[in-house]
């Protein structure tokens, strides 16, 4: 990648946004027919005046057709946070949710969608400055800002809508997970979020039910004091609800125990054809490992 501030667009342009379609249909109001009498010779005593009859107008009907598939988010989503385990930052694990064992929310879209169906993505190095201002980078990260770059690429949501996602990754891998993204938008793999890892997501106090695919955050390793392939934009966690990380009793996101049992394969789970794309690049898979399970992570060196 040639090292010098750029825009690069790959496999097409991030397109405006589209609208969604609303069929007016306006019912015309019927006129009335008036006839005037011959006016009468007999005089006749004052008539008792009935009060005025007032016609509304026609109203306007307006149909919206909405052809999403899954359901609304749930409005509790990211508002009821869990009791902390003892010494730690991870909450407490809890059941999931009954509308979250099968869990098909509708994208909130953050960016304009794309135009079409098309795959469309583009590339900026490095990050513009209101993208790493809203990111996790910092002075102490072990990445300078000249080694990430900042992509969007469309995707698939549970709503059967095209989205556009973004994401912060290390210049030399910007391109070939790019071309990964489009893999999975060919196949249709849904993803309900992604969004660049803000501060406040990372100190934010733990409610199990997070679903953010990501790649760059800059953060230690779960558990140690040791940089995660995160902090270099090497790695992507992949719809982590759907595909959480467990080592013991710990299970991160906190709610997201249903999708433990990995026989019971549904929409957004990491399957064999998924691996296959990223394997083709040389990232490993977190759910390969023996000691724990990281079944949301892929990264550069397996780790």
């Amino acid at each position: 990648m040639n090292r010098s501030a750029i825009v690069v667009t790959v496999l097409g342009c991030l397109m405006a946004a589209c609208g969604t379609g609303t069929e007016t249909v306006s019912i015309p109001q019927i006129g009335s027919v008036s006839t005037t009498e011959p006016k009468s010779t007999t005089t006749l005593p004052p008539a008792t005046t009935a009060a005025p009859t007032t016609s509304s107008p026609a109203k306007q009907t307006t149909t919206t057709i909405d052809d999403r598939t899954g359901l609304p988010r749930p409005i509790w989503i990211g508002t009821r946070p869990l009791e902390l385990r003892p010494g730690t930052d991870f909450g407490t694990v809890e059941p999931t949710p009954p509308e979250l064992v099968d869990r098909q929310l509708w994208t909130v879209d953050v960016l304009p969608p794309p135009s079409s169906d098309e795959f469309v993505s583009s590339i900026e190095w490095p990050p513009p400055d209101d993208i790493l201002a809203r990111s996790t980078f910092g002075p102490d990260c072990p990445t300078p800002v000249d080694r990430l770059a900042y992509a969007q690429v469309s995707f698939v949501g549970f709503d059967g809508r095209f989205h556009t996602g973004e994401f912060i990754a290390d210049a030399d891998h910007v391109e070939t997970l790019v071309a990964v993204f489009a893999q999975l938008h060919e196949i249709r793999f849904p993803i309900e979020q992604m969004e660049v890892t803000t501060r406040e997501a990372v100190t934010a106090h733990p409610t199990g039910d997070g679903n953010n695919t990501s790649s760059y955050v800059c953060r230690r390793i779960t558990g140690s004091t040791s940089w995660s392939r995160h902090a270099v934009g090497g790695a992507i966690d992949l719809n982590p609800f759907h595909n959480p990380y467990v080592k013991g009793d710990v299970v991160l996101p906190e709610l997201a125990s249903a999708y433990l049992d990995r026989d019971n394969v549904r929409p957004g789970m990491i399957t064999a054809e998924v691996v296959a794309i990223f394997n083709d690049i040389g990232w490993g898979w977190g759910g390969e490992w023996r000691s724990i399970k990281d079944w949301m992570h892929f990264s550069d060196n397996g780790h």
